[in-house]
């Protein structure tokens, strides 16, 4: 798998890898605690075998701050300077837990730079959807912490351009417990095989 790379911005010390290249860019962020590894089987698919170039965003506070002290508007921008250090834009953005959150709330400062969302179990926030793009919600039929109603609820906002997509069997840890059926199911539906 690709090295970590770390990006400070500002004396801050935002870690990424990078890997990959093709049509399609997808930037990843776990959830906090989890950090990038946590996403590293399904980036790492979706770079090797979808050809997708994918960037997998870690938060600073992986590198020593405690989580308390960085705030949702701090990680959306960690994930712009990311973005703009690497010269990405229309690119799909989404993540895992509070990582789908700032995706989202990116999505809401900046949906001018994006193709799409993608949110691996949806937490509970008043942060709507990006206007004008589709946006995939994948979700554990068994997860207890964004449990999936709430990914339910989020795509009747939009349901013209949102879809559900529900693994059986997962809770909410379903990018490490089945990453290649989470992969594959991002794949089909960007449908660039």
């Amino acid at each position: 798998m690709t090295e970590t790379q770390i990006f400070e911005p500002d004396r801050r010390a935002i870690a990424y890898v990078d890997e990959g290249e093709g049509p399609v860019t997808l930037v990843l962020i776990p959830e906090p605690g989890l950090e990038r590894d946590a996403l590293a089987v399904v980036g790492h698919y979706l770079a090797e075998e979808a050809g997708f170039r994918v960037v997998r965003i870690g938060s600073r506070d992986a590198a020593g701050a405690s989580s308390g002290e960085v705030t949702l508007d701090d990680r959306v921008g960690d994930v712009a300077d990311v973005l703009d250090h690497l010269g990405l834009s229309g690119t799909w953005i989404g993540g895992h837990g509070l990582g789908g959150t700032v995706a989202r709330a990116f999505g809401a400062e900046h949906a001018g730079r994006l193709n799409g969302l993608l949110l691996l179990g949806v937490q509970e926030q008043e942060i709507p959807l990006p206007p004008a793009i589709p946006v995939l919600i994948i979700q554990g039929a068994e997860d207890e912490v964004t449990p999936p109603v709430q990914g339910d609820l989020l795509q009747s906002t939009a349901p013209e351009r949102a879809s559900v997509t529900t693994l059986r069997d997962a809770g909410h840890l379903f990018p490490l417990t089945h990453p290649i059926e989470t992969a594959v199911l991002i794949e089909e539906y960007l449908d660039w095989d």
